[in-house]
């Protein structure tokens, strides 16, 4: 057997760059992050900023595991064009069929069937034998195959499978019809140069592994996702699945960003290349924080605010002279503003459509006038507008065109260092106004919400409570975001304003509304 590559050599001049598929789990493995659940507005939006970032392969759910799941699943089939549409099923007849039936209308469907292999998960887990397992996933990968052509087989916890069942389980999917087999690190146990190994060793003993494409799924628990991923493309990989900021259960996946300029950025060590329109990776990376309220860190590789900032006085000068002394990416080539647009009270709606759309927002007509008008209202409180308060202005419009039924009326805040808080809150639904005056509370924020719980009548239990600029400046746009529990599960709510507590109110009524939603459904 041939050792895996545990150093990248350099491609020859006329070495033609593979091209490695992008597989974006974001709406299913990322959406299991806790507190990241998104409704159907929220992932249909992502999904298109997905395709406008060029992945390949776009899992959009698991259709049985819920009816909300399902109706997503189906509707990305039936609205989005571009990438392969995937949905996940386990090898059993219900889960594939209802797969199908989620993904048929599909431009270009792929089924992912999984069945764990390895030896914890078959004593522990599934009480069966390697032949049970081999059987199961064979008339799985069958099914599937007889209703849709694509079709990606995944040994769960392939990782700590043994090398001679997991080749035996590979191949047998292959002949059964998988045209894709994934090696996921489930558990994120793998380091590089054992995930090489396990893809060196598929290569070379599966005899219809050129068949298929072989994936990988890396989990990030030791923090290794991207460096396994890279060393199981070196070994043979044609595919990597991951997502957008690293989302994912427990400490996440392989980062989208991280994983795809590492190949760009390294084309000299790396033959490879990807379809990933790089300059959306920002914009995407903040859509996806703003709709799962799963902030990014400031130092976050490629997209974190402090990713291409230079502070120390040695850095600062020899970026002065040269950047590339500092620098080993342009911040515009992954979607950062080279200088942030600003724009003023006596911008028109032009200029706002063409801002909005170039940091990645699909507006109709009625959603940019109202949009505008929130501008209007907003470059009449700050001098001038930036980036970051458009995307806060389009951001929260969805949000509440989706979510509405309790809307922020008035409201009005007293409190000191000596002073009993109090407030006096208005708020509409369906045409009418409904008050409340709290006197009581540990601040101005407890006061709030027990101004909001004694209209609404919704008992919140505060889990997270985050506020922060949304924009630079004194003026800028506070974003308040918040994770609250009621009856057993957790909501989270956001709200932007220039006022603290109007954006905090905001936010409380962001999660109440989508309680009433999830209710009313």
């Amino acid at each position: 057997m041939t050792e895996p590559n545990t150093e990248s050599a350099a491609p020859t001049a006329a070495a033609a760059p593979k091209t490695i598929r992008i597989f974006d789990t974001t709406l299913r493995d990322g959406e299991q992050s806790p507190g990241a659940s998104m409704n159907l507005a929220e992932k249909l939006e992502v999904a298109q900023a997905l395709a406008d970032l060029g992945v390949d392969i776009m899992e959009a759910g698991f259709p049985i595991a819920s009816p909300g799941d399902f109706e997503a699943v189906r509707e990305i089939a039936t609205t989005i064009r571009g990438p392969v549409i995937c949905g996940l099923a386990r090898c059993n007849d219900k889960d594939i069929n209802r797969a199908w039936e989620a993904l048929r209308d599909a431009e270009t469907p792929r089924i992912h069937v999984f069945l764990a292999t390895s030896a914890i998960h078959r004593k522990f887990k599934l009480n069966m034998t390697e032949d049970e397992i081999v059987n199961r996933a064979v008339e799985g990968v069958k099914l599937a195959k007889s209703l849709c052509d694509d079709i990606e087989f995944s040994p769960e916890d392939a990782a700590r499978t043994e090398h001679d069942f997991l080749c035996r389980v590979v191949e047998e999917a292959i002949r059964a019809g998988a045209t894709t087999v994934n090696i996921p690190d489930t558990v994120g146990y793998a380091t590089p140069v054992q995930m090489g190994k396990t893809i060196a060793t598929l290569v070379n003993r599966v005899p219809n592994i050129d068949q298929a494409v072989i994936s990988v799924h890396c989990h990030n628990d030791l923090g290794l996702a991207v460096a396994n991923s890279l060393f199981a493309i070196e070994n043979g990989a044609g595919q990597v699945e991951c997502t957008i900021n690293g989302i994912g259960e427990r400490a996440g996946n392989c980062s989208l960003e991280e994983i795809t300029m590492a190949l760009h950025t390294r084309s000299d060590i790396y033959p490879f290349r990807t379809n990933i329109n790089t300059r959306r990776l920002v914009p995407c990376s903040r859509l996806v924080s703003s709709v799962t309220g799963l902030l990014v860190q400031r130092n976050k590789a490629i997209v974190g605010r402090n990713a291409f900032a230079h502070e120390a006085g040695i850095h600062q000068d020899g970026m002065l002279k040269e950047r590339t002394t500092y620098e080993i990416m342009r911040p515009e080539d992954v979607g950062f503003s080279k200088t942030d647009l600003v724009l003023g009270k006596h911008s028109g709606r032009a200029a706002l459509a063409d801002r909005a759309k170039a940091l990645g927002h699909h507006l109709t007509d009625e959603q940019l006038q109202k949009v505008f008008e929130r501008f209007k209202v907003l470059a009449d409180k700050k001098k001038e507008i930036y980036d970051g308060d458009i995307t806060a202005l389009v951001e929260q419009q969805f949000q509440e065109q989706q979510e509405q039924r309790w809307e922020l009326e008035d409201f009005h805040v007293t409190s000191g260092k000596s002073v009993q808080p109090h407030v006096r809150l208005q708020l509409r639904r369906d045409n009418e106004v409904y008050s409340a005056e709290v006197d009581e509370g540990d601040g101005p924020i407890d006061a709030a919400f027990w101004a909001v719980e004694q209209i609404t009548g919704v008992k919140l239990v505060c889990k997270d409570y985050q506020v922060r600029s949304a924009t630079l400046g004194r003026d800028a746009q506070g974003e308040a975001i918040l994770e609250v529990e009621y009856q057993g599960r957790s909501y989270r709510g956001r709200g932007v304003s220039t006022d603290t507590v109007e954006a905090t109110l905001k936010a409380i009524l962001s999660a109440v509304n989508r309680i009433a939603a999830l209710e009313r459904a």
